[in-house]
């Protein structure tokens, strides 16, 4: 539903890269799900917001599918993926609080 401003864009891609260091990130559909509005064709994410919605999941779009599969720690674009919280994680806050300004975009 939202395309994500740059500030915050770049608030997400830390949380990626952090989350790919601990071991957080998985590339699907799981919890908090960031999908890239340059895949191609399009079609293939048209699921992932129905899916999101249907499970209350937040998710955001953003505009390079390159800075997320770099965020991602790969180096090839990735359209989809998404950063999970664990028991006692070092980054539950830093998520929580990613997620709040996700869900006001949504509103």
């Amino acid at each position: 539903k939202a395309l994500t401003d740059a500030h915050l864009i770049n608030k997400l891609l830390d949380l990626l890269q952090k989350s790919c260091y601990h071991k957080q990130l998985w590339k699907g559909d799981n919890e908090f799900i960031m999908m890239a509005t340059e895949a191609e064709p399009l079609e293939i994410i048209l699921h992932l917001p129905l899916l999101c919605e249907d499970k209350n999941v937040s998710y955001v779009f953003v505009s390079s599918k390159q800075a997320l599969g770099q965020a991602c720690g790969v180096s090839r674009p990735v359209i989809a993926c998404s950063v999970s919280i664990k028991e006692g994680s070092q980054l539950k806050q830093q998520i929580q609080s990613i997620q709040q300004s996700i869900e006001r975009l949504l509103v």
